[in-house]
């Protein structure tokens, strides 16, 4: 019953936000007010432009472009926009290009997040380096020669905010509040819950933390999750489950329905679907195991059949995606530290060195039929052990042939 509930509400929302995509592409112009996320630079014959990415205070998400060369970042726009037909459905609900004519713009007064940027860069004499830890620390986007070393490495996950990182400093926060809160709850209140008294501190923490970053989508739906996750621990119900995840995945779209054309969030469904189905079937196994063998090697081998039938880039460097995602464990939070205190720079000459190991790459897709047959066999087996095995071996042979026999 909650299941048929959650797609009615999926179906009206998007019904609703139909008919304001008809309203807004009907009109031959439209003024909003936007914020620039994001700008870069680029060129057609002898001239440059600049591409802007937007947010309106409609909540639109688009890209638009200007001739002016003027910095825009850090200012808030008056534009008439000139919406066309081109537009689709799913490119309203998530980000499309409109062409516009920016009539006003208005510096935004320097915020704590913006000193917290300058003093991070400040401590790295790297422009890349200044881009990785912005990124990790305040989900601001990467600079583009740096993405592409990223990509080549596997490791976007890790730099993309998202729930893995906020899983860390779930554990973070909760760990070190657990351990002051002990004593004193034995001492004095045995008879209240831990995990509500600090999982409800670790929570308020954790979303300040997204606030403060401005909501990205991707910690905005990771952040739902963990506070449904926390709820349904309270509760006394079964977390890892497979009916759990599909209610968390129908409500998220029932808050946020342009999460249904996100690619990011069909990612993060997809590599928690595969933690789930490790978890499943490799549950008498030792935690250590499980956690520092399991997970991250069938991650990585089970998530390559999904992650490359949309990115083709492929390098051998990739490889070291489930060490470089162990190792990142540790990093995050002491990269934190370090740059708290001023010693930020400690980790730049191994951080440069591996940024520029991949060099070469080349590009492998797997087709769409093949990825429609590994979902359709990885769904079934949730009920069956066999498909399991037919599922790690069907992603041990694409290991194989991506990376050994086209070398």
């Amino acid at each position: 019953m909650v299941m048929l509930f959650l797609l009615f509400i999926i179906l009206m929302r998007l019904l609703f936000a139909y008919q304001s995509y008809e309203e807004f592409i009907s009109k031959p112009f439209y003024y909003t007010e936007a914020t620039v996320l994001h700008s870069y630079e680029k060129s057609k014959g002898n001239r440059r432009y600049q591409v802007l990415k937007l947010r309106s205070e409609e909540g639109l998400n688009f890209y638009t472009t200007s001739y002016a060369q003027d910095d825009r970042i850090h200012k808030r726009l008056r534009l008439q926009l000139f919406p066309s037909e081109k537009i689709t459905f799913f490119g309203y609900l998530g980000t499309f290009y409109v062409k516009s004519k920016i009539k006003e713009q208005q510096p935004l007064a320097p915020t704590l997040k913006d000193t917290l940027l300058e003093k991070v860069a400040m401590q790295h004499t790297e422009p890349l380096l200044h881009s990785f830890y912005n990124a990790i620390f305040f989900a601001t986007p990467l600079d583009k020669a740096l993405r592409e070393k990223i990509s080549l490495l596997g490791v976007s996950h890790l730099v993309a905010l998202s729930g893995f990182h906020l899983g860390i400093l779930w554990g973070l926060v909760y760990g070190v509040l657990l351990l002051l809160y002990k004593p004193f709850q034995q001492r004095y209140f045995p008879y209240r819950h831990a995990l509500f008294d600090v999982g409800l501190v670790a929570m308020i923490s954790l979303g300040l933390y997204v606030w403060f970053v401005d909501f990205p989508p991707s910690l905005v739906r990771s952040y739902t999750m963990v506070l449904v996750g926390w709820t349904v621990l309270l509760l006394g119900m079964e977390l890892l489950s497979f009916t759990f995840l599909a209610t968390i995945i129908l409500l998220l779209l029932a808050l946020f329905p342009s999460l249904l054309v996100s690619l990011g969030f069909w990612l993060s469904v997809a590599g928690v679907f595969y933690i789930f189905l490790l978890l499943q079937y490799t549950k008498e196994m030792k935690v250590w195991v499980i956690s520092l063998v399991i997970i991250p090697l069938g991650i990585f081998l089970l998530m390559l059949p999904v992650v490359h039938s949309v990115f083709p880039v492929t390098s051998g460097y990739q490889l070291l995606s489930p060490l470089l995602s162990l190792l990142f464990v540790p990093f995050y939070p002491l990269a934190m530290l370090l740059h708290l205190f001023g010693f930020g720079h400690l980790f730049d000459t191994v951080l440069l060195v591996l940024f520029n190991m991949p060099q070469e790459s080349r590009d492998s897709l797997l087709p769409l039929w093949a990825l429609v047959v590994y979902v359709s066999v990885s769904i079934g087996a949730i009920w069956s052990k066999r498909l399991f095995w037919l599922v790690l071996g069907l992603a041990s042979l694409y290991m194989i042939d991506l990376f050994i026999f086209v070398q």
